[in-house]
């Protein structure tokens, strides 16, 4: 991890480690190359943990641009879906958990349709439907990226294990309390009122 002196983490560093969240994979794109702090013997690409929570903070702030019922969360892996759904039910965001069905961003007379102002996904690979279907409908797309994720049609990158089941906890549990901190619905990150291990269960 790339340390800088007198930067204060949104989580202690020791809790970013613990997570895996700066544990990427043995493949690297040239679009996540400038977040990766160094690759390990073993190949696999290491992300600087600095940069992951600038994007943090960057991501909340964001999100916290637009009303929870603006903001749908995706996740089709199963890793991600309990963390996003708990992501979605505290700041009160709609969520696509399991299979997204084709059409629910872009097709009017389906059932499942929604018009979200703003798209999260857990992974630009398994949710690529969603992606391609919000740069269709000109929806903005934040992405939680790993090392060999490209970045196309995402507008907001944030870095990271999106692999891993206790790194998603940890940055949805992030992004969540952000997003409310932001919004002035919790009067500080210490008033947050939900507990990490909730988005682990």
């Amino acid at each position: 991890m790339a340390r800088r002196k007198n930067v204060q983490l949104l989580v202690p560093v020791e809790q970013y480690l613990s997570s895996g969240v700066h544990i990427g994979t043995t493949f690297r794109t040239k679009d996540m190359g400038k977040f990766i702090y160094r690759t390990r013997p073993d190949r696999l690409n290491i992300f600087d943990i600095v940069k992951i929570d600038e994007r943090l903070r960057i991501a909340g702030r964001f999100l916290s641009y637009y009303e929870p019922d603006e903001i749908v969360v995706v996740a089709r892996r199963k890793y991600a879906q309990n963390a996003a759904k708990k992501f979605a039910d505290v700041i009160g965001a709609k969520s696509v958990i399991g299979r997204f069905v084709p059409g629910t961003f872009t097709n009017p007379y389906g059932k499942e349709f929604m018009e979200p102002s703003v798209v999260l996904v857990s992974d630009p690979i398994a949710d690529r439907e969603a992606v391609d279907e919000s740069s269709r409908a000109r929806i903005p797309v934040v992405a939680i990226c790993n090392s060999g994720n490209t970045v196309h049609n995402i507008d907001l990158v944030i870095p990271g294990n999106n692999r891993g089941k206790k790194a998603l906890a940890l940055i949805y549990y992030i992004l969540a309390r952000e997003y409310m901190l932001n919004r002035e619905m919790i009067e500080s990150r210490d008033k947050f009122p939900v507990k990490l291990e909730e988005f682990e269960v």
